[in-house]
């Protein structure tokens, strides 16, 4: 019987996660996920790890929930100060951390993009930014804006399971591969990941897995206690290339699912 092991959320848009014994989780995901960015006044575009020259020491920045009600109140942990997300002391907090002006909001910008820069291996390049070169920066769409309204890559929740991860650390030598380095809102303990299609009950809460989630640089960077290890992506560009929605193939790891009914999750919930 498959089981929820993990359980993950993430305030901040390429903060640190907070991981947690249970979680609400709504029509666009778990509560509190994803619901703040830096926003970069020069530009508008939402501050992420996926460029990591401007916005990698986001992922040094914890994060912390309370849910208040109808409101929450995210705290952000920076460089050993804490602050309230939405207060100046917070613009001021992170934009001395990062070395760059910033401001935190809720607000989707109308248009949601960020800068990425794609990954050296020419295998970590999706088909579909067939005109990129492995290495370059671009700025794209921040799909799950329009699809989610929140901070999203793509889908409402993602998902990674014990036996992916277990079968990538296989092909990497043998090591064990942190879930955490692909920021997952769930780890379920399966011996594979779903399929596309598929729906998952987790007591009353009804996830329909969307598709697999293409990788960026981000699983290869350094993260809290995790070193960079840039074999990551190497194995996934040799080894995780496959079909994405019809639009060509790509380096993937883990699923992308929208949730059918909302609910509460709990860690050791089965997963039918």
């Amino acid at each position: 019987m498959w089981t929820v092991v993990a359980l993950w959320r993430y305030p901040l848009k390429s903060a640190r996660g907070e991981a947690l014994k249970a979680a609400d989780v709504e029509w666009t995901g778990l509560r509190g996920d994803r619901t703040w960015a830096c926003i970069d006044p020069l530009d508008g575009t939402v501050g992420s790890a996926k460029q990591p020259r401007r916005w990698g020491r986001l992922l040094d920045v914890g994060t912390t929930m309370r849910d208040n009600g109808p409101e929450t109140m995210v705290t952000l942990h920076v460089d050993g100060t804490s602050v309230r997300a939405g207060s100046d002391a917070a613009d001021v907090a992170l934009s001395k951390h990062l070395g760059r002006p910033v401001r935190l909001s809720r607000d989707l910008p109308p248009d949601a993009r960020l800068h990425r820069t794609l990954p050296d291996d020419a295998g970590m390049v999706p088909d579909w930014m067939d005109a990129a070169r492995p290495g370059q920066e671009t700025i794209t769409a921040i799909a799950g804006a329009g699809r989610v309204g929140r901070f999203v890559d793509f889908g409402a929740v993602h998902i990674v399971t014990t036996g992916a991860l277990s079968l990538l650390g296989e092909r990497m030598g043998g090591v064990r591969v942190a879930a955490e380095r692909f920021r997952p809102n769930l780890v379920i303990d399966a011996p594979r990941d779903p399929e596309p299609g598929q729906e998952l009950r987790l007591g009353d809460v009804v996830l329909r897995v969307v598709l697999p989630t293409p990788r960026c640089a981000i699983p290869g960077l350094a993260q809290a206690e995790l070193p960079a290890d840039r074999s990551v992506l190497s194995t996934l560009a040799r080894h995780y290339r496959v079909p994405v929605a019809g639009l060509g193939r790509a380096a993937c790891f883990g699923t992308y699912a929208d949730v059918v009914q909302p609910g509460q999750l709990r860690l050791g919930q089965l997963v039918h």
